[in-house]
């Protein structure tokens, strides 16, 4: 495994658990559906696998926004009245 993460240039300790669950984030945030991410993974509980979506969810609310860095003409027209 260490040869591997060497020639990739990941600087981190990578293991199998962290690439099944890399395979499985990714599948999910790329729109695969939920059911089919379950049984490639070999989750008998649906449970299990909602773990994925709480991860993807959790890091789309901390990604910021563009446009969030952009005042609106509205808010600009309001505090210069």
């Amino acid at each position: 495994m260490s040869e591997s993460r060497q020639r990739a240039g990941l600087q981190k300790r990578v293991y199998p658990h962290l690439l099944r669950h890399c395979f499985a984030t990714h599948l999910y945030e790329a729109g695969a559906d939920l059911r089919a991410i379950q049984v490639l993974l070999g989750h008998e509980d649906l449970k299990d696998t909602l773990l994925y979506v709480h991860l993807a969810i959790q890091r789309l609310n901390s990604t910021a926004s563009p446009l969030d860095s952009i005042a609106s003409p509205a808010a600009h027209d309001v505090e210069h009245s």
